[in-house]
């Protein structure tokens, strides 16, 4: 089977360099960014000082000893987190600017120069710039992620509203417990220390179109959760993992919660 490649408009890059570079990153972030090698990709997230998602990211190392970063991030927000990172830099020896080579992925197979995916190799890999030939749109790219039952926290998690475990952060390789302090660390270690997980972002199918983003997910007359975003059949939900037994509904009509292989916690 030919690999499908396409180009994500949806994402675009922040470069991050100086000296300082990588550890003024991995004092920020939610992964360990100091361990990192050249041309090596990693998920993770920055967090508000409570914990909760600001912005998703890839990391990549381009030239660990120049202290050269690269930033995946919504486009949308590349601005917002260049202000944020800028906010940080204080008297670190780095630059942060917006750096316009385009973002693509590939699935279905494996592709010469493109970087695994950190979250789970069923998604595939990514790479950044290049003279890239594409054969499948974002749309197909979008078809794939919620296939293999990974959210994305840029659509289904309003901003510094949800924690990254809710996400599965923990789950996809977003978050190093062995590493220094991050911004959230408090919040995000307690949680998982305790194991204090209520809610977790899981994939779930029905029948016909997807129910708009915050239809109430019911086990019987309870309350089990919410939709977020999907297509038709299938959409992500913030689910109970105490309710995910039992009769499941949208909008009166069925649904199903499915456990990815990836999901390799037992509610």
């Amino acid at each position: 089977m030919t690999a499908r490649i396409a180009q994500l408009t949806s994402r675009a890059l922040v470069r991050v360099s100086g000296p300082d570079a990588r550890s003024f990153l991995h004092n920020l972030l939610t992964q360990d960014v100091e361990s990192m090698g050249d041309g090596e990709l990693r998920f993770g997230a920055l967090l508000s000082p409570p914990g909760r998602l600001l912005f998703d990211l890839f990391i990549q190392c381009i030239n660990c000893i120049d202290g050269i970063m690269l930033l995946d991030v919504a486009a949308d927000r590349r601005d917002a987190l260049i202000q944020r990172l800028s906010m940080y830099r204080l008297r670190a020896r780095v630059a942060v600017e917006a750096d316009d080579q385009p973002v693509f992925v590939c699935w279905d197979g494996e592709v010469e120069s493109f970087a695994p995916d950190p979250r789970t190799p069923a998604l595939g890999g990514r790479r950044y710039g290049g003279d890239v030939v594409t054969n499948a749109g974002e749309d197909d790219w979008q078809a794939h992620r919620l296939g293999v039952g990974v959210p994305d926290p840029t659509r289904d998690a309003p901003d510094d509203k949800t924690y990254p475990i809710e996400a599965n952060f923990d789950l996809l390789n977003g978050i190093d417990f062995r590493k220094g302090c991050f911004i959230g660390q408090e919040t995000t270690s307690r949680m998982k220390r305790r194991g204090s997980i209520r809610n977790r972002m899981l994939p779930i199918a029905f029948d016909g179109p997807p129910p708009p983003t915050g239809a109430e997910l019911l086990n019987g007359e309870l309350r089990a959760g919410e939709v977020l975003t999907g297509r038709d059949g299938h959409a992500m939900a913030l689910v109970r993992l105490d309710r995910l037994e039992g009769d499941l509904t949208v909008d009166g009509r069925q649904v199903s919660v499915r456990r990815p292989a990836w999901f390799l916690t037992e509610p």
